[in-house]
């Protein structure tokens, strides 16, 4: 497929933004999942699995993967950060997770450090909190001592249609709270909240976004608008693979004019700045 639609001859290219799932829950996550996003099964593109995921992205000319577990109860989060350290080599660079509301999330926090995890994923969605609210900043506190970088789904999720756990305007805030601490702003800071991408977010020192499930939603102007205004050094390419096509992802990036040196920057020099690989 990336052959004949001739997207990409480029030497690297890192994703930012994957999801798998350990083989005994691979399936059962992903029917779930699927249902509560009202996604088709001919639109996803893996099986949910560590293998299924490795295999095929050497057809999207993907070389390496960051995958990105949720602990959506608090009980799962050990085990979830015990999954994610053995899948932590051979070209996948795994997230840790906690969630908010567990006793231990301190404690959780120096071992994914101590596990050599490369940062943590949060959902406020899935996790039913508010970014903006006093009981996470103990959390984001101790990522900015341990250095351990946050990634957020940020906006709309399907999962609360109606509620926005996580806006730009809020990561504005606790970015400025926190200005040690990395913020990645998922889907490119606020799945349909680009707009507000623009005017809270572009710019800031600390906050980097993933481009994940933007192509054929965010108006192309406005996403090169976003990314000449807050720097290609601090855009990561992501795709959200396995609930979004990569391929449909790196072809819509190469469409927008960027120069060599800003599309190396946003498929894995970015990433490989921000990894420390």
């Amino acid at each position: 497929m990336l052959k004949d639609m001739n997207l990409i001859l480029m030497d690297k290219i890192i994703d930012f933004h994957t999801h798998a799932f350990a083989d005994s829950i691979a399936a059962r996550a992903m029917s779930a999942l699927s249902a509560t996003a009202n996604i088709n099964k001919e639109e996803i593109c893996t099986d949910g699995t560590l293998d299924g995921l490795k295999a095929k992205l050497p057809d999207w000319g993907i070389t390496n993967a960051v995958v990105l577990p949720i602990a959506t109860k608090p009980a799962q989060q050990t085990t979830i950060n015990n999954w994610a350290a053995e899948i932590n080599n051979n070209g996948i660079f795994a997230f840790g997770t906690v969630h908010p509301d567990s006793e231990d999330t301190e404690s959780e926090l120096r071992r994914i450090k101590k596990l050599g995890l490369f940062g943590v994923k949060l959902h406020p969605d899935y996790q039913n909190f508010f970014l903006f609210e006093d009981r996470v900043k103990p959390l984001l506190k101790t990522c900015e001592q341990l250095k351990l970088p946050v990634i957020i789904h940020m906006a709309y999720d399907p999962v609360s249609v109606e509620v926005r756990h996580a806006m730009p305007c809020h990561l504005a805030a606790v970015s400025g709270e926190f200005p040690k601490l990395i913020f990645i702003g998922a889907h490119f800071g606020g799945m349909y909240a680009w707009e507000e991408v623009e005017y809270y977010l572009a710019g800031r020192d600390n906050v980097w976004l993933d481009t994940s499930f933007t192509s054929g939603y965010i108006d192309d102007g406005l996403m090169l608008s976003i990314i000449k205004k807050h720097g290609s050094d601090k855009i990561l390419f992501g795709s959200d693979c396995p609930w979004f096509d990569p391929a449909s992802e790196i072809k819509h990036i190469k469409s927008l004019g960027l120069s060599d040196n800003e599309l190396d920057m946003i498929f894995y020099k970015s990433a490989e700045k921000l990894l420390k690989i």
